[in-house]
């Protein structure tokens, strides 16, 4: 059974011969290459040869193509600023949308335009090329909430909530619409799943969440289920007050951070959401050791039940040690559902 025949099966509730592997990493794929990480950002190859030794060395299910939260709003024109070794900053003081008005005549960048979107397309190409049907090819967009703070402010955009509702529908719709062209285009060419990521989703209290962020996360989901692509939904956080409306997204794979625990949101999500999570990436599997790693995942396994995929609650630290990362992979490797 190949990596990619496993977790297509595992999704559509087949038998498989282990249970999946797709542990996130960024800083850490960059690392194994010996590359800087402002060059893993922004050039695919660079990503896509960290991605390709990273899912070799540890027998990862996948490859994926995240590297920072920028992409987007550094086409859309944002002030972004780029380091040596860290992940691309939006400058939040300089947010492209400090003037709401602005949104009116903001217009959606073509994907296709030789710009960090378009990066990220030419690294799902490269890496379909080289792992053909062996392994899983995911993409990745951000989610509304998560690209409205990178356009707006964080902290200006909680405060429209309040103040101007009409405001945060209206660019969460742009950002919407936005994402779907550019999870289109990675779909065109070659991702299998689509990762959503809508990290500051964990720092609305349920009212909002559901009110606010939810309609446009499902039209989300919806729009790249339309493109035939799976959708991994990834929240960074405390997502346990909004775990129930999280499972009615109709999203193929939830991650949950390690503050979320796993078996709530089995409770609350039902028997046959595939949960992905949630070890603690630093307190565990960064400063455990082997034996903690294996105990913890085997936690989380459990509390999941069979419909679980191995992973961590965020991404894997870059100093990890290459040791407690195994244990974590041998894992997967060794167990059935």
């Amino acid at each position: 059974m190949t990596s990619r025949e496993r977790v297509f099966a595992h999704l559509e509730g087949r038998p498989v011969d282990r249970l999946p592997l797709m542990p996130i990493t960024m800083m850490f794929a960059c690392d194994q290459i010996g590359a800087r990480y402002r060059d893993y950002c922004t050039d695919y190859r660079v990503l896509a040869d960290g991605q390709l030794r990273t899912a070799e060395a540890f027998g990862f299910d996948y490859v994926n193509t995240m590297s920072d939260p920028a992409r987007e709003a550094a086409d859309c024109g944002a002030t972004v600023e780029y380091f040596d070794q860290q992940p691309v900053a939006l400058v939040e003081d300089q947010a492209l949308l400090a003037d709401k008005a602005k949104l009116a005549s903001l217009k959606i960048p073509d994907p296709l335009a030789n710009g960090r979107m378009h990066n990220g397309i030419k690294a799902v190409a490269l890496l379909k090329e080289r792992v053909g049907r062996k392994k899983i090819v995911e993409g990745w967009v951000e989610g509304p909430i998560a690209e409205a703070a990178d356009l707006r402010g964080i902290n200006t955009v909680m405060l429209d909530f309040f103040d101007d509702p009409e405001f945060v529908r209206d660019l969460f719709a742009f950002v919407v619409e936005m994402e779907l062209l550019f999870a289109k285009e990675q779909v065109r060419a070659g991702a299998d799943v689509i990762g959503v990521g809508d990290a500051a989703a964990s720092l609305v209290g349920p009212q909002i969440y559901q009110e606010f962020v939810w309609p446009y996360e499902r039209k989300l989901v919806e729009g790249i289920h339309g493109f035939g692509a799976k959708v991994r939904l990834h929240i960074c956080g405390n997502t346990r007050r909004s775990l129930a409306e999280m499972g009615m997204l109709g999203c193929d794979i939830v991650d949950l951070d390690s503050l979320a625990p796993i078996s709530e949101a089995r409770r609350q999500m039902g028997p046959s959401q595939v949960l992905l999570g949630n070890l603690n990436p630093v307190a565990v599997l960064r400063n455990g050791n082997p034996s903690i790693v294996s105990e913890a995942i085997a936690e989380c396994h459990q509390q999941s039940g069979p419909r679980f995929i191995v992973g961590t609650g965020c991404e894997v630290p870059r100093d990890t040690p290459i040791e407690n990362l195994r244990a974590l992979c041998d894992y997967a490797h060794s167990h059935k559902p």
